[in-house]
């Protein structure tokens, strides 16, 4: 599993995922690879907006993209979403070892 690090590689995992548009993106590319045409139909969105925000999700590392003649084609990225995976499992195991810390102090006092 990807390990993580940097807090500013987390902050900006975030900060692309913090916006509606991009979050219906990502949803989209769930599904598998996708044309940037077939998102601007599903999103009824312009392909400038939608550059942006694509932009956004590319420098976050989130997606990939191809181009194939006239089309640019983006993907979800595996490696950037085990690493996410990883960092949200490790902080909810935290936070569940503290919360049974807690109960088990607690049951003591």
């Amino acid at each position: 599993m990807a390990t993580v690090k940097s807090p500013d590689r987390i902050a900006r995992w975030f900060h692309a995922l913090a916006d509606e548009t991009r979050l219906g993106i990502v949803e989209r590319l769930g599904a598998g690879e996708r044309c940037v045409c077939d998102l601007t139909d599903d999103l009824e969105a312009s392909q400038s907006r939608l550059s942006f925000h694509l932009k956004t999700l590319k420098d976050a590392g989130i997606v990939t993209d191809r181009r194939q003649g006239r089309w640019v084609y983006y993907t979800l990225n595996p490696d950037t979403l085990e690493a996410m995976e990883g960092f949200v499992k490790a902080l909810a195991s935290r936070s569940k070892l503290r919360l049974l810390a807690r109960g088990y102090e607690g049951r003591r006092t």
